[in-house]
């Protein structure tokens, strides 16, 4: 069984993929899965002045019906990348550590990509560099079954599980911008945290 810490590839990630990430430092990110659709890896979701919003990167459809995800394209027939940064924008102006990060970010939404497992690296080391975080993603060669590897993340780390699920990640409240009006929302993409807590987020990332 292999001790390396696997997870599915994503867009901005929910803050329990990335406790696990900044825990672990050197991962392997799965790149020969087939694709699934309306999931983390494709999505991420934020709070806005009406509650949670997600945001949903646009991809070719395959004439196969089960096609690796290291071959997912993304398109760009509307402009849902400016669409996305303006929405995130209206969501995050106002929390504390928005234009300290906003030049970090934003060129993930001005550049077009051509694969979704390059967006969603991407999206992960802009973080991991405004954070100053150390951590190797190595991509799989092949496609191993569940049971491969000690810590196996890319399916326990979904939006349609319950959280409590994942016996190693507790969310840790923080205060979010919206917080009067729709109470703590938890596991929100790891943009939320850094927004709001600048950082501070490797803190809370080292202690849920």
């Amino acid at each position: 069984m292999l001790e390396t810490p696997i997870f599915s590839t994503a867009f901005f990630p929910p803050v329990q993929y990335f406790s696990h990430l900044y825990a672990a430092k050197n991962v392997l990110m799965e790149a020969n899965e087939n694709y699934q659709k309306k999931s983390y890896r494709n999505r991420c979701m934020i709070c806005g002045a009406n509650g949670t919003i997600t945001l949903s990167v646009p991809v070719e459809k395959s004439i196969n019906l089960k096609q690796p995800v290291k071959d997912v394209r993304v398109v760009y027939h509307s402009n849902w990348n400016e669409n996305h940064w303006k929405t995130i924008e209206s969501a995050y102006s106002s929390s504390p550590y928005f234009l300290f990060y906003e030049n970090d970010i934003r060129p993930i939404f001005t550049k077009k990509w051509n694969f979704l497992l390059d967006l969603n690296i991407a999206s992960i080391h802009s973080i991991t560099d405004c954070l100053e975080i150390e951590c190797e993603i190595n991509l799989t060669q092949n496609y191993n079954p569940v049971g491969y590897y000690e810590k196996d993340f890319r399916e326990l780390i979904n939006h349609k599980k319950d959280i409590k699920k994942d016996k190693e990640f507790t969310p840790m409240e923080y205060h979010q911008v919206f917080a009067q009006k729709h109470g703590f929302i938890p596991n929100l993409s790891i943009l939320d945290l850094l927004f709001n807590k600048g950082p501070e987020t490797e803190l809370i990332l080292s202690r849920v």
